[in-house]
């Protein structure tokens, strides 16, 4: 691990260990996602040999790439948008998927599930703050939504995701997580499966983990600076 990294590694558990003490939680409670999207092999594997296992991506057909080159026992989060198109890989491919926008979705992706497998985990994503340009399910369409889906035998109903209208305010954004927290408390409260709130990343995991994030999203606060997406893995 070069030294860089092995201090942004520390620097981010440190934060997330003081933010769950200071909400009176622990720390075990909250899993660091590594969001691995562009992100060389050797990279990964660093990070890896570092103790992460579970890592997000953000491009399916860049991550179904570099699987081969990595430790089978990696844990892979699909963590962005999926279009028809790309559903079967990540049916195939990945672990969870953290971005169910509707049950059009959901459907597709159980069954394209192979048998083989173990059901796929997968979160709702909760639309906050009315932005137009993020994908979502809004709060008053949550419950409905996860029944039919906890009803499909190749997926497991696991929790919300939520990516809130960014802000430099601690008091704005846990304004948002607090209103994701209610909704997963409610989902919590019929679903025996419900254990996850994604939520929180390099910005604002303090705020997230005060108002119950069960796993952030943390990206250049491990790896620094995002690399340019090749050309060759945007397909």
């Amino acid at each position: 691990m070069t030294t860089s990294m092995a201090s942004r590694l520390t620097a981010t558990q440190q934060r997330l260990r003081e933010a769950a003490r200071t909400a009176g939680r622990d720390p075990a409670s909250v899993l660091l996602l590594a969001v691995s999207k562009t992100q060389a092999p050797d990279v990964i594997q660093t990070a890896y040999a570092a103790g992460l296992r579970a890592f997000g991506e953000n491009y399916i057909q860049e991550a179904v790439e570099k699987q081969p080159l990595l430790p089978a026992d990696i844990e892979w989060h699909c963590i962005g948008p999926v279009q028809s198109n790309k559903s079967k890989l990540v049916a195939e491919h990945f672990a969870w998927c953290h971005t169910i926008d509707s049950l059009k979705l959901a459907e597709r992706l159980n069954n394209q599930r192979p048998s083989a497998l173990p059901p796929l985990n997968v979160c709702i994503q909760l639309h906050v703050g009315g932005e137009d340009n993020k994908s979502g399910i809004g709060a008053d369409e949550i419950l409905e939504v996860a029944a039919a889906i906890a009803k499909f035998p190749r997926l497991r109903l696991r929790g919300l995701m939520t990516i809130p209208p960014a802000s430099d305010d601690p008091t704005e954004q846990r304004r948002w997580f607090a209103e994701a927290r209610e909704v997963y408390e409610q989902l919590r409260a019929q679903h025996a499966t419900v254990d996850t709130l994604s939520m929180g990343m390099s910005g604002d995991l303090e705020a997230a983990i005060a108002e119950g994030s069960t796993m952030i999203r943390v990206g250049s606060a491990l790896f620094g600076p995002r690399p340019v997406k090749a050309a060759a893995l945007t397909a």
